[in-house]
């Protein structure tokens, strides 16, 4: 047994973090290559090296997947210190590259000279598609304003596809359940966020982000976009970028006599408050969310005011609602606040009024120790406090739109 411990231990030093083991970059000078503050690791790797986010076999691994800014042609190489060799029975090395490889595209480089020869032709690649939006933010550290773009692409822009091909692979690291789309598929369209840069006198665009949108057809004429995949790169992520691109993709799509309203694919936390904050920048210039109206209550006119000129649907109209009327209330004023909660809880409460709908036909229906056994699993008790705590999270979350809102 003891003999079994040491061999377990000698294993374990044999084991590898995966988001620990895989070094990113996006490189823009060869000196960044060398640089560990242009390095980023996965938020996840389970998708390419199962739950446990462990690689095997390994001492000291790392897995090198570096891109170029702009481009996204990309190095990729693995050391380590020390592998695992036949002194181990019955015991083999995880086929690491094998893993990589399934995911990111052929053609990549596997030394440092080719990479840096196709870096210096980075000069000459432009952004893809359509140009829709340009913006720029204050950067402290350069103190200096930087310019970004957004544009609009599919796949008959030349060169998009092998580009795409490499683009997604992020989403890998970056989105817990990703999965790559059929580009084949000519319902996707692709919306692009660049960063324009100086090197040399010369004038470079560096991938910051993207979103994919599906357009689904709504019978019998109309069309409702869903997002699908939305990711910023890390090392751009908190300067508002993703607000752009929403608002961005919003815009374009409110141009649009058969768009009938904008969607999410199973939208994140994350999503759904940066959606929150660009759909109550969008509305509350709209007349029919003036203070007044507002202490009214939620309104029809709302709903087909947002949904005509901004493509919002009522779901998401109420909360903009919601959102705007907690700014335009006095929450010190009791009656106010009184007001504002019993508002709010009357839709929060829709799941629990069904689920005692569904207790008055259990009373009619079951036998008493069968309704005795759902009463225990119905506490009412719990209930309002499990509403108390969703209001109050709610109000949290509408109070950071609404300070976020205040610093736009």
């Amino acid at each position: 047994m003891a003999g079994l411990t040491a061999m377990e231990k000698k294993l374990a030093e044999y084991k590898c973090n995966t988001n620990e083991a895989i070094q990113l970059k996006l490189v823009r000078f060869p000196e960044d290559l060398e640089d560990d503050n242009t390095t980023f690791n996965p938020e996840y790797s389970h998708q390419v090296f199962g739950d446990d986010e462990v690689a095997f076999g390994y001492k000291g691994l790392k897995i090198l997947l570096y891109y170029i800014a702009g481009n996204l042609s990309t190095l990729f190489r693995i050391e380590y210190k020390s592998k695992v060799n036949e002194k181990f029975d019955c015991v083999e090395a995880d086929d690491v590259e094998s893993k990589i490889r399934e995911i990111i595209p052929p053609g990549f480089c596997t030394n440092t000279d080719d990479f840096v020869s196709l870096l210096e032709k980075e000069v000459n690649f432009k952004p893809f598609g359509m140009l829709l939006h340009t913006y720029s933010v204050h950067n402290e550290e350069a103190g200096e304003d930087i310019t970004y773009q957004i544009y609009k692409a599919d796949m008959t822009c030349p060169g998009f596809r092998e580009y795409h091909e490499r683009l997604q692979t992020f989403l890998m690291w970056f989105i817990e359940t990703a999965s790559f789309i059929d580009v084949d598929d000519e319902r996707w369209n692709y919306f692009l966020v660049f960063e324009k840069y100086n090197k040399d006198g010369a004038t470079l665009f560096a991938t910051v982000g993207y979103m994919t949108v599906y357009n689904y057809y709504v019978y019998p004429d109309k069309t409702r976009p869903r997002v699908s995949q939305m990711l910023i790169l890390p090392p751009f992520q908190g300067e508002g970028h993703g607000a752009q691109l929403l608002e961005t993709v919003h815009r374009y799509y409110m141009s649009s006599p058969t768009v009938l309203d904008i969607t999410a694919e199973d939208p994140s936390e994350n999503y759904v408050k940066l959606r929150d904050f660009v759909h109550v920048k969008l509305c509350q210039d709209l007349l029919c969310f003036s203070p007044g109206k507002l202490m009214q209550g939620f309104s029809q006119e709302m709903v087909m005011e947002a949904q005509q000129k901004l493509k919002i649907n009522k779901q998401h109209t109420r909360r903009v609602y919601e959102i705007l009327r907690l700014r335009a209330t006095d929450m010190g004023d009791a009656e106010q606040s009184r007001s504002y909660r019993l508002d709010v809880k009357r839709r929060l409460i829709g799941p629990y009024k069904k689920k005692q709908r569904e207790l008055a036909k259990m009373r009619r229906c079951l036998r008493p120790e069968e309704l005795t056994n759902q009463l225990n699993q119905i506490d009412l008790n719990m209930q309002h406090e499990q509403l108390e705590e969703s209001f109050q999270q709610l109000v949290s979350d509408y109070r950071r739109v609404l300070e976020r809102l205040a610093q736009a």
